[in-house]
């Protein structure tokens, strides 16, 4: 059996995004061709496949999003009453996140867009109940794609890197 057909499976169930590129480029070239039955309905069934890529992408970015923006309202707000329900949902989030990214994602995330996006949210949610996203945070992501989506991801590291960072950061008046 051909080695490459032996990856297969795997590739799917380790990467679905990547499954997806390669199984959509694959189509492409067979409806490209004049010589195979036209019964074949080429552009829905590439883009059905290509669906499948996009809502693991579309759930890991929208998961890690929530997260950035629940750790951000954490920090900025740390004796407001919903802490305790914001740190289960970085947890939640956390965990969503680990369980569907992808090697492959990672230069697909737009990390810094991301981060901005996050801070923007947070700062609107915060602003609805009289509070503020804490001043001087850091215009790049501080975390590292792998720290967010590690196994063993700790958000107490998490809230100690940023609060050093913010610590790190000349005017935070």
């Amino acid at each position: 059996m051909d080695r490459a057909m032996d990856d297969r499976p795997n590739l799917y169930d380790d990467d679905i995004v990547t499954w997806a590129d390669e199984q959509v480029a694959a189509l492409r070239a067979l409806a490209a061709r004049s010589d195979l039955s036209n019964a074949v309905d080429w552009e829905n069934v590439i883009e059905e496949i290509e669906s499948v890529g996009r809502s693991d992408f579309k759930g890991v970015d929208s998961a890690l999003s929530q997260m950035l923006v629940h750790i951000l309202k954490y920090i900025s707000a740390p004796q407001s009453q919903p802490t305790q329900s914001w740190r289960a949902e970085i947890v939640m989030f956390q965990a969503a996140a680990y369980r569907h990214y992808r090697p492959s994602m990672h230069q697909r995330i737009d990390w810094e867009h991301l981060w901005t996006n996050a801070m923007r949210q947070a700062d609107a949610s915060l602003n609805i109940f009289g509070d503020r996203l804490l001043r001087g945070l850091p215009a790049q992501m501080p975390f590292t794609p792998e720290e967010l989506t590690a196994k063993d991801f700790s958000l107490d590291l998490a809230l100690e890197r940023l609060a050093a960072v913010l610590k790190s950061t000349p005017d935070r008046h």
